[in-house]
């Protein structure tokens, strides 16, 4: 099954993300800090990660680099959700993740890029299936 690990200290936007997905068939798990998600990372082993940019403690390019190091194999698809878009956080975005979303995030816009990473991923899986 295609899963998607959702990263952000807001917990109620983490949640959030993860209902939304379960309701169009992802195993998803909400985290709600970087050191959480490297130790749900190793057992979930997620497809994709949905990570805040800003976080205490750790931030999500950090998170980023600390998961893509340690991954054995295809590291997950890292996606940036923030609502920073001033020159650092692009920087920061540009250098850690694969892809960036902005808040507040459209959910149909959201399900699509995850549905478009799990058409990539399933390469045997005929179109609109």
């Amino acid at each position: 099954m295609f899963r998607v690990m959702c990263v952000d200290d807001n917990r109620d936007l983490a949640d959030s993300e993860v209902m939304l997905l379960r309701t169009h068939g992802y195993d998803a798990r909400a985290c709600y800090d970087g050191p959480g998600a490297i130790r749900l990372a190793a057992t979930f082993r997620p497809t994709v990660c949905l990570i805040d940019l800003n976080m205490p403690g750790m931030d999500g390019d950090e998170l980023a680099g600390r998961l893509r190091a340690s991954w054995a194999g295809e590291p997950p698809v890292l996606i940036a959700v923030t609502a920073m878009n001033n020159e650092d956080a692009l920087r920061r975005i540009a250098e850690a993740f694969d892809q960036h979303l902005v808040k507040p995030v459209d959910p149909r816009e959201l399900v699509r890029l995850i549905d478009a990473q799990a058409e990539v991923g399933r390469p045997d899986r005929p179109a609109g299936e």
